[in-house]
């Protein structure tokens, strides 16, 4: 689960807040869209919850984790809640998509006979079997994004939080990686996807918040974001 309570956040190098009481919950097991105009706050609400940042003052809670207050030690243990994904894939080029994706079990310790079951299946869920030769440059884009997604996945998350996952993809992938994560989504895993394409958003029934200038402005569940992009 994510909670923010009255959240701010003012960097460093700036008097001006990227976020001013910000209030949102998301619950075990939604699906949700975080959108907004570039500049709104959506990479630092982003930023906060896999504790790459700590907010200005509030409450910032991650799957259990007061991520206000959390010891830089706990902070691996508690991105093993999560996977990532983002718009610019991450893969390693000279790692074939099997290793890829085996890589994050073997960074948290995973047991190589663990490996061997785990990364098959994951690769079978996101449509990549046959596929576990491939270097990344023989993949198209949105097999690409396959493989980051079977890499969030493959340590049995409780949250994946996707950054722009479909910016580098055309109109049908793009409608392809998102029914993917519905998929998983109704496997119980919770999914935010932080993005601006309004097109996309509105072909599926999710709960939408909106921000803008910093602050929530909308959150519905009628699936529809009308916000005007500047």
């Amino acid at each position: 689960m994510i909670k923010m309570k009255n959240v701010r956040m003012t960097y460093a190098n700036s008097d001006v807040e990227a976020l001013n009481g910000v209030d949102l919950t998301i619950n075990d097991g939604e699906f949700v869209f975080l959108v907004g105009p570039s500049g709104s706050g959506k990479t630092t609400i982003m930023k906060l919850i896999t504790g790459e940042i700590r907010a200005t003052s509030g409450q910032v809670n991650v799957n259990d984790f007061d991520m206000v207050h959390i010891r830089r030690s706990k902070l691996p243990k508690m991105r093993r809640t999560l996977g990532v994904v983002f718009q610019d894939f991450r893969l390693i080029d000279n790692m074939n998509v099997y290793d890829n994706v085996a890589f994050a079990m073997r960074v948290v310790g995973a047991r190589r006979r663990d490996i061997r079951t785990r990364v098959p299946y994951v690769l079978e869920l996101v449509g990549l079997e046959g596929r576990e030769k491939r270097m990344p440059n023989e993949l198209s884009g949105g097999e690409q994004q396959r493989v980051a997604i079977a890499r969030a996945l493959v340590n049995n998350p409780r949250l994946i939080v996707a950054d722009e996952p479909t910016g580098n993809l055309d109109p049908v992938r793009s409608l392809e990686l998102m029914l993917l994560f519905e998929k998983i989504n109704e496997m119980g895993t919770t999914i935010l996807v932080v993005t601006h394409e309004k097109e996309l958003v509105n072909a599926f029934s999710k709960r939408v918040i909106t921000i803008s200038d910093g602050h929530v402005i909308s959150d519905g569940m009628d699936g529809y974001y009308s916000y005007e992009i500047e």
